[in-house]
């Protein structure tokens, strides 16, 4: 049987019972009411009437007021005639009445009509016993009625009680259970609802639905361990380091190159907490640094070259941690699942940038030497001693001579730039004067400023204080400041060099009126070898990313601000020098 017809026959049933017993109740309590009415409204009333005819008898019916009140209550009684020889007993009464008034002292009709008055009394007397009777089996009769109507109805609400809700909710438990138990994979489950109605229909439908994921889930996990395979075989195969952890950091994989640079076992390290084998493996602790721990976040994390012994030679390798994120079916959150450190061998770039740095280092060094024997050439073609110049040779010696100082700046830009990339720069920081290092460097581009009528306006405060610094290097930084904004600045331009100085700090300030610096170039004008494209001015590209490299190594920092067409202003700090703590 259906369920909706089970629900609909059980609740039509109840409500039919329900039906039933207000019916029975209200028709067994009217003919109650009916019964007591009748006793009410005729044998009560005439035993009244005669109640009161009596008391007027007694006291006297010849009195007029006592005679009116019987004759009163002898009309009312005469409506009220229901009983069979009552209506004769009624005439009669009234025939005595008459007779009394006729002949008061005669107590021989007295007592005759006192005798009528009272058979009409037992008369009702016994109307009203025989009535209660048939009240009482009528109230007998409703109560049995009721009480079984009610009965009935008691066992069936019971047994639908008793088992619609088990006959509903059953089957709905057990495809709950059956439900949880395909949500973990247990595809095998099977409901057995042998009725023949919605929930055996929905049975079969769940069963051939768990049939098709179980066919599916066998052949996909089949095809899952092939690309798995796949997988680690590829893994395995690649010449790069890579090593795999999951949301708790515990180790998924660590290729074949990996296991052979950090000195470990396949066996060993799978399935083992990362930072357990840190504690025993330098390698892999120098790998978990700046790691990714959480799926905040979500951008690759890159830090310097690492130095490792591999191939019987020390190599390097760039770090790469990637946090795997995923977004789980059915949410829209993304959940963090662990990271994929990789590791790529740069050995061969960093080996041809060494032996650039080698090549640029000895050609600069090597030119430097017929580049002073030039310029000192030149000293002596100047000197009137060894003969005069005309002016054509003049102009030739002049434009050789400018060559040769711009061929000597590149070669010492170039030598500086090896050793910041080497690593063999030598900083030495003390106390330095910053006048000094402004007016060597004022020296330093007076003759260029001269040539384009530029003047420089130097601003500082009296007690302007000494900074930690190396005094050459700083120099070098200001020189070729006041350079770059020379070579910038229009003829009869002013360069403002400004110093200022703020809580533990001096700041060097150079601002030219030049065309300025373009937005999009600023975030690279630091960078090694690059020029503002379109400028005719020739450079190298490195004095402002050797200028960084020095004044970061002391500690300070530099910066640039400029707008198109308004010129520039390049600035760099340095820590002051503080007599109470040195």
């Amino acid at each position: 049987m259906k369920i909706k017809t089970k629900l609909i026959l059980g609740v039509g049933l109840l409500f039919a019972m329900i039906v039933l017993l207000t019916v029975l109740s209200v028709t067994h309590i009217n003919k109650l009411s009916n019964d007591a009415k009748s006793i009410l409204a005729d044998n009560y009333n005439t035993i009244d009437y005669c109640r009161q005819m009596l008391n007027s008898l007694n006291k006297g019916v010849v009195d007029p007021a006592e005679q009116r009140k019987f004759r009163e209550s002898l009309a009312k009684q005469t409506e009220t005639i229901t009983e069979t020889g009552e209506k004769e007993i009624t005439g009669k009464i009234a025939v005595d009445l008459d007779r009394v008034l006729n002949a008061p002292d005669d107590s021989s009709l007295q007592k005759e009509i006192q005798k009528d008055i009272t058979d009409l009394m037992l008369l009702n007397m016994h109307a009203i016993q025989r009535k209660n009777s048939i009240a009482t089996k009528t109230a007998d009769s409703a109560i049995l009625w009721i009480s079984f109507t009610g009965t009935l109805c008691f066992l069936i609400a019971f047994t639908l009680l008793v088992n619609l809700p088990s006959n509903i909710a059953n089957p709905i438990k057990e495809l709950t259970e059956s439900i949880k138990q395909i949500a973990s994979k247990n595809y095998s489950q099977r409901v057995h609802f042998e009725q023949h109605n919605e929930y055996g229909e929905l049975a079969k439908s769940f069963n051939t639905m768990a049939q098709k994921l179980e066919e599916f889930s066998n052949s996909s996990v089949e095809r899952l361990m092939m690309a798995k395979k796949r997988i680690e075989t590829l893994i395995n195969n690649m010449s790069e380091p890579v090593i795999g952890l999951d949301e708790k950091q515990a180790v998924l994989f660590m290729n074949d190159t990996a296991l052979k640079i950090a000195g470990l076992q396949k066996e060993m390290v799978i399935g083992m907490p990362v930072y357990h084998l840190a504690e025993q493996n330098d390698l892999i602790k120098t790998l978990l640094q700046d790691q990714p721990a959480n799926q905040d976040i979500a951008n690759k994390a890159k830090s310097s070259p690492i130095k490792i012994y591999a191939d019987n030679k020390e190599s390097y390798f760039e770090k790469e941690i990637i946090p795997i994120l995923i977004t789980p079916t059915g949410e829209k959150i993304e959940k963090f699942i662990g990271n994929v450190i990789l590791l790529q061998n740069i050995t061969p770039y960093k080996e041809l940038d060494f032996a650039k740095t080698n090549f640029i280092a000895t050609v600069s060094h090597e030119l430097k030497t017929p580049i002073s024997s030039i310029k000192m050439s030149l000293q002596l073609l100047e000197n009137e001693k060894v003969g005069t110049l005309n002016p054509e040779q003049q102009s030739l010696v002049e434009g050789i001579k400018d060559d040769a100082g711009r061929l000597l700046k590149i070669t010492g830009e170039l030598l500086n730039m090896t050793q910041i990339e080497s690593g063999s720069i030598q900083i030495s920081i003390m106390p330095a004067d910053i006048k000094q290092m402004i007016g060597y460097a004022l020296n330093a581009t007076k003759a260029s400023a001269e040539q384009k009528q530029i003047r420089f306006e130097v601003i500082f405060p009296d007690d302007i204080p000494q900074v930690l610094a190396d005094s050459e290097k700083t120099a070098w930084v200001l020189t070729n400041l006041l350079s770059n904004a020379v070579r910038y600045s229009y003829e009869g331009a002013v360069i403002h060099i400004n110093i200022s100085t703020g809580k533990n700090f001096v700041k060097f300030s150079v601002t030219d009126k030049g065309p300025g610096i373009s937005q999009q170039y600023i975030d690279k004008i630091f960078n090694r070898y690059f020029r503002i494209p379109g400028t005719k001015n020739e450079g190298t590209g490195l004095g402002l990313s050797i200028s960084k490299e020095f004044i970061e190594a002391q500690g300070g920092e530099i910066s640039v601000r400029s707008e198109l067409g308004a010129g520039s202003t390049f600035s760099f700090s340095l820590n002051t020098f503080d007599n109470d703590r040195y």
